[in-house]
């Protein structure tokens, strides 16, 4: 198992590194819209969704989504004058409020599940709140201050995935040596808030560094540290919220595309939290 998950890592990031860093804007979309379509896939089964046919057409519908927002909204039009496209924004506020009620569903679980688990509409909606908004905000900031610097919207993204597995590894370790209290163990018995508050302080330590090295304005680094500290901790319910998804549905993994690792909603269910998340917050006190 851990070789063919080294093996896996080694042929992706090249490919994820790669398509950051050197694909157009418009290649990027459909890269990141093709990543939506085989996480709706997977999605589906999650929402009770058996039949192929239906799990295909599910993902045709997201993937529709993003190829209609990348047609109503060309690349060039994503920001203007420093402002984000107002569609864009509604958008990330939705998935904020999404994330809001996936927080409570969470705290409830298992009560009122029965309100929303035995009806697939409403976990094909859940889907969507999930997934179009990551392709927002991953699009969003990959397009940030692109006319001066091709690189810089890179920049944050791999920011935010460095604060997101920073927080991985700092709750795997501290979890471990420390980790006695459940976080949510209906949920997931393995999450623990001595974990959550170890990957919390790992971010926190490279948000702080990459501050201090990037010479941030003093007045700035607090509103640095307050939104990494919650991109951080809506990621770690974005794990929880898929855990909460495979346990009403009775699987392990999401799916097995990826060896070794599972689905593909099990390598970026954080991320389809955090994403939006910071993006939102981003555009609200940062850009």
């Amino acid at each position: 198992m851990l070789k063919q998950r080294i093996i896996t890592a080694l042929v992706l990031a090249p490919l994820a590194l790669g398509a950051i860093l050197f694909l157009p804007l418009k290649g990027f979309e459909v890269a990141i819209g093709f990543i939506v379509g085989l996480g709706a896939w997977e999605w589906a089964q999650l929402a009770g969704i058996q039949n192929r046919v239906a799990k295909g057409l599910y993902s045709l519908l997201l993937v529709s989504i993003c190829a209609f927002l990348s047609a109503y909204i060309p690349v060039e039009k994503i920001w203007y004058q420093g402002q984000l496209s107002p569609l864009y924004q509604y958008i990330l506020t939705a998935a904020a409020f999404w994330w809001l009620v996936s927080l409570l569903m969470i705290l409830a679980y298992p009560k009122y599940s029965t309100i929303w688990r035995s009806n697939t509409f409403l976990r094909c909606l859940f889907g969507i709140l999930t997934l179009i908004p990551t392709w927002v905000a991953i699009v969003s900031l990959r397009t940030y201050l692109y006319d001066m610097d091709t690189l810089f919207g890179a920049s944050l993204i791999f920011y935010v995935l460095g604060i997101v597995w920073a927080a991985d590894i700092g709750a795997f370790f501290i979890g471990i040596k420390f980790g006695k209290h459940k976080l949510r163990p209906n949920v997931s018995p393995g999450k623990t808030y001595e974990g959550l508050m170890g990957g919390v302080g790992a971010s926190l330590a490279i948000i702080g560094f990459a501050a201090l090295h990037y010479q941030v304005d003093p007045s700035r680094i607090w509103s640095h540290l307050l939104i990494g500290a919650l991109t951080v901790g809506v990621s770690a319910l974005g794990d929880l919220n898929e855990s909460m998804f495979k346990r009403c549905v009775g699987v392990k993994d999401s799916g097995n595309l990826l060896p070794g690792h599972g689905g593909i909603l099990d390598r970026i269910d954080s991320l389809t939290a955090a994403f939006p998340i910071f993006a939102l917050f981003y555009v609200m006190w940062m850009a």
